[in-house]
C-alpha cells in the first residue's frame, strides 16, 4: 500500500485482454473511471445507469451524466427499472467482465454470475471501514487521518466481498466532498487499470473482508444538513461543512433568516454576528454562505446585506 496526497492521472497503455466490460454507474463521479477505461483502450460493450429523472416545472427527463458521456463515445446505454431485465443483452455478450462505480443499486446474484471474474468495484474507502453510501462524507465528517480506495469483487451484501488491492490516502482536514470524492475516483481509476488485466487473467486474487472490522454509512438526506451547534465543537461543524459541501449542505437558521454555510472556521472570541458559539464555548465564525436570495457571498457581505 501507499500514502499519497497527490492525485496521480491514469495511465494510458494498451490493455492485455479484450474481453467485453459491462460498466456500472450512477453518480457523475462514476465518468471519472470510465473515461480513462475506454482512453486505456478497454472495451467497454455497453453501460448501465438509472432511468432518466424528470424534473423542473416541465418535468423533463434529465439524463445521468455518465449517459450522456457514454453516449458521446458510441457506448450503447441499458437503463433498466429492474436489473435482470439485462440478463438477455448481458448474455449476448462473450465472457463480460463487470466494472461498478457509485452505483447505488444492489446487484442480484443472478446478474453478478453472468460475469467473470465477476463485477469489480471501486469504493472510497479502506474497507472493511464505511461500507455503504457515503464513506467520503464520514471520513471527513470524522476528521479521519486517512482513507482510501478499495478495489473489490462484489458480492450481494453491500460492499462485503473481497479486496483485490488498497490504496492509502492521507487527510489533511482541508479536503471538501467534492474534492476528495474526484481524488479517490482519479487514484481509483489509476490503480484499477494498472491491475486490470492481472484481475482479468485471475493473477491477482481477492482477500476476504474481516467482517467483525467493518463499519457502516448511510444515504444521507436534507436533514442530515440541519447544524445544531448546541451539541458540537466549531472542528466537528467545520468538517461536517466540508462533508456536505453539495449534498446535503448545512443549514442553519441565523435570526429569521435561513442559510447555507459553505466555508467557516474556528475562533476563540466573538468579534461578529457571525462568529456562533458552540458547545465547549468556543465559535464557529461563517466566512462564506449561500443567503435566503440564493446567492453565495461571504460573511461580511452578509452582514452589511441582512438585519438580523
Amino acid at each position: 500500500m501507499s500514502t499519497s496526497k497527490t492525485t496521480p492521472t491514469s495511465g494510458t497503455s494498451h490493455p492485455s485482454s479484450t474481453q467485453p466490460i459491462v460498466f456500472f454507474g450512477t453518480e457523475d463521479y462514476s465518468v471519472w473511471v470510465l473515461e480513462p477505461l475506454i482512453k486505456a483502450g478497454y472495451s467497454i460493450a455497453a453501460v448501465v445507469t438509472k432511468p432518466d429523472t424528470r424534473k423542473g416545472r416541465g418535468h423533463k427527463p434529465i439524463a445521468p451524466a455518465i449517459k450522456i458521456f457514454a453516449e458521446k463515445h458510441g457506448i450503447e446505454v441499458w437503463q433498466p427499472q429492474k436489473l435482470t431485465d439485462c440478463i438477455p443483452q448481458i448474455q449476448q455478450l462473450d465472457n463480460p467482465a463487470g466494472i461498478l462505480v457509485a452505483f447505488g443499486r444492489i446487484i442480484p446474484r443472478t446478474v453478478l454470475e453472468l460475469f467473470s471474474p465477476g463485477i469489480i468495484n471501486v469504493h472510497p474507502s479502506l474497507l472493511p471501514l464505511y461500507r455503504g453510501p457515503s464513506p467520503v462524507e464520514s471520513a471527513i465528517a470524522n476528521r479521519d487521518a486517512k482513507t482510501g480506495v478499495s478495489i473489490m469483487k462484489l458480492e450481494e451484501a453491500m460492499d462485503a466481498g473481497p479486496v483485490y488491492l488498497q490504496t492509502l490516502y492521507a487527510l489533511d482536514h482541508s479536503e471538501t466532498k467534492p474534492e476528495l470524492y474526484r481524488t479517490l475516483f482519479t487514484i481509483g481509476a489509476n490503480i484499477l487499470i494498472q491491475q486490470l488485466p492481472s484481475i482479468l487473467d485471475g493473477t491477482l486474487q481477492p482477500r476476504p473482508q474481516t467482517d467483525a472490522d467493518a463499519t457502516y454509512c448511510q444515504l444521507l438526506s436534507k436533514e442530515d444538513g440541519r447544524l445544531d451547534l448546541s451539541t458540537m465543537t466549531p472542528g466537528e461543524a467545520e468538517s461536517r461543512i466540508r462533508a456536505h459541501l453539495g449534498f446535503p449542505r448545512t443549514r442553519l437558521k441565523l435570526g429569521r433568516h435561513d442559510i447555507i454555510i459553505t466555508k467557516a472556521h474556528a475562533v476563540m472570541d466573538k468579534k461578529t454576528p457571525l462568529d456562533l458559539e458552540c458547545a465547549n464555548g468556543a465559535f464557529l465564525s461563517i466566512d462564506e454562505l449561500v443567503a435566503p436570495s440564493g446567492k453565495t457571498m461571504t460573511g461580511a457581505e452578509f452582514i452589511r446585506g441582512y438585519q438580523f
